[in-house]
């Protein structure tokens, strides 16, 4: 059993074993027939750069470790990721995949909760100890993942697992789909989920309407990889309460969560003739401005002859999010549920690109607007190919300047945004993890070089906001999760006045 101060010195820090190093049996394991590390993957491994994916799990009833354990043997060890080693030769600097042998003792971890402190709260306590994980590193002598099970009683769940994966491993889109492959549904529990899929409407456009829209597709890119350019080079966001000192990456995050209604959510996007994106996408503007507002009234209030007010934002506020997608189609869970039971080839690996969204941040008097100027946004976006551009630099890159100066170049133009924003389609029904309900998911990062991040992912009937933020730079951060909601529910009242 270990606590998260125990985990503080049983963690290092990513580090290359070298041969003559007492563990020299890992570089010597090194073999040219075992697959290398995409340009992606080892761009993870940088030290401004070093990310990890993490996702909570709450559920209805506690957990037996013992029984996790055996259901891991027979699902997540048959992807070859989670049970290889990253090994580097030392002769030409190559990482590879080296297949090893898993001891599931140090990857699944069970801290003794009996010792947990009266005046401490459980949630308080399941915040504190992700925030440890979070400040924790991952060697080369074990494949880079783990587990903690949390058999502690929070405000909306029973027992709370917590993934830590590190994101070479693969993007976001494919870590869910492989952990979704491990559940099955609550009312069919031989059933995989289902995961709504969003189509494209077809167009019925004439010739002439079709060439226009591959035009302004040639010219909003063209705009968007200039702007891209742009920001390598000298654009940056201005400083706000929300951007982070340097190196911000390398601190621990508090990722903490709430829970709002899908449904509301959906009638907001009915009213508005939006999508649900959109929506999310407007009640993150919405509130991050009654944040910013009022982080620049306390501001004020401590400068001499300032006076109270309602609006205390600058004039012309303006920021931008780094919006991470999947740019290939899923592999879809059928296929991984296939590779893990049959052992059959799956795609995978790290096939993501972003793009720079726009945010204006102010106060409205109708909160409707704040919708439509996403939906704005949004459409704009999608008539570009920003993120297939970026995905290639990407790739390219690190393949012509090396990894180190690679990473540099990749990294700039996310860092000098102001936040990074992901929203996930997750499972219609309830589900179970290994037999065990679950009541909300909640996947998120650290490791960026931002002091924000916030990912939204629907479950159920539910839409789950997530904050991954550095507490020097966000000391409240319950306070911005109020926000949001408040914001929320004035973007609902307001769309159901409309409705009427």
């Amino acid at each position: 059993m270990e606590t998260p101060e125990a985990l503080n010195h049983s963690l290092k820090p990513i580090r290359i074993v070298p041969k003559e190093d007492k563990e020299e049996g890992l570089t010597s394991m090194a073999d040219h027939d075992e697959p290398l590390l995409s340009p992606m993957a080892r761009l993870f491994h940088e030290p401004d750069c070093n990310l990890y994916v993490i996702a909570m799990m709450g559920f209805k009833t506690r957990i037996d470790p013992d029984l996790i354990k055996v259901k891991l043997m027979h699902t997540l060890l048959k992807h070859p990721r989670f049970s290889s080693l990253q090994v580097m030769s030392k002769e030409n600097g190559e990482m590879r995949w080296v297949p090893t042998e898993v001891d599931l003792e140090k990857h699944v971890i069970v801290p003794d909760t009996m010792c947990l402190e009266m005046e401490t709260s459980s949630d308080k306590y399941v915040e504190d100890y992700i925030f440890s994980l979070t400040k924790t590193r991952f060697d080369f002598s074990k494949p880079l993942w783990d587990l903690h099970l949390l058999n502690v009683k929070t405000a909306d769940a029973e027992a709370v697992a917590v993934f830590r994966i590190h994101h070479s491993l693969g993007d976001g889109s494919s870590l869910m789909s492989l952990l979704l492959a491990c559940t099955r549904k609550t009312s069919d529990p031989k059933a995989l989920p289902s995961i709504p899929v969003t189509k494209k409407p077809k167009s019925s456009a004439a010739r002439s309407g079709k060439w226009w829209k591959a035009f302004v597709l040639v010219r909003n890119t063209f705009i968007d990889v200039l702007m891209v350019i742009a920001t390598i080079f000298f654009l940056k966001d201005r400083d706000t309460p929300l951007r982070g000192p340097p190196k911000v990456g390398s601190t621990g995050r508090r990722v903490i969560h709430r829970t709002i209604s899908l449904d509301d959510v959906v009638m907001i996007k009915n009213a508005t003739n939006a999508t649900v994106n959109d929506v999310m996408l407007g009640i993150t503007q919405a509130g991050l401005s009654r944040y910013l507002n009022r982080r620049y009234g306390e501001a004020n209030k401590n400068k001499k002859g300032s006076t109270k007010k309602k609006n205390n934002l600058p004039k012309n506020l303006k920021i931008r999010a780094t919006h991470f997608m999947d740019i290939r189609p899923s592999a879809g869970i059928h296929k991984l549920v296939e590779m893990m039971e049959k052992g059959s080839k799956a795609k995978w690996g790290n096939r993501i690109g972003y793009v720079l969204l726009p945010l204006t941040i102010a106060l409205r008097e109708n909160p409707l607007e704040y919708v439509q100027k996403a939906k704005a946004t949004m459409d704009r976006k999608k008539a570009s190919l920003e993120a297939l551009y970026i995905h290639s630099m990407a790739e390219s890159i690190p393949n012509l300047f090396g990894t180190k100066t690679g990473s540099g170049l990749c990294l700039i133009v996310p860092s000098r945004t102001t936040m990074w924003y992901s929203n996930v389609v997750g499972p219609e029904e309830e589900i179970a993890f290994f037999g065990y309900p679950i009541t909300y998911i909640a996947p998120s990062c650290f490791g960026q070089p931002n002091a924000v991040m916030i990912h939204v992912v629907s479950y159920m009937n539910k839409m789950n906001m997530i904050l991954s933020v550095d507490d020097t730079t966000i000391p409240d951060p319950h306070q911005l999760l109020n926000d949001l909601e408040e914001s929320f529910e004035q973007i609902k009242n307001a769309a159901t006045s409309r409705m009427l």
